[in-house]
């Protein structure tokens, strides 16, 4: 398990710092763990995260976000 910081969490995903610590107080989209007063990302929860966001067609986005309706 790898540990990386927001900043670096970012970078991987290609957002903003920003953006992840909105989705930490308002939607919990991005596991993280908190140590402390430190917060952390799984480099493995960062890449399951992105492979649960990889669609082939924008049909399909539309079936993820609709449950297929």
């Amino acid at each position: 398990m790898g540990l990386l910081t927001t900043s670096e969490a970012a970078v991987m995903l290609g957002i903003s710092q920003s953006w992840l610590e909105k989705d930490r107080s308002l939607y919990g989209r991005v596991p993280f763990i908190k140590i402390g007063r430190r917060v952390r990302y799984d480099k493995d929860d960062i890449e399951r995260f992105i492979k649960h966001h990889r669609f082939s067609s924008t049909s399909e986005i539309s079936a993820a976000t609709s449950g297929g309706k």
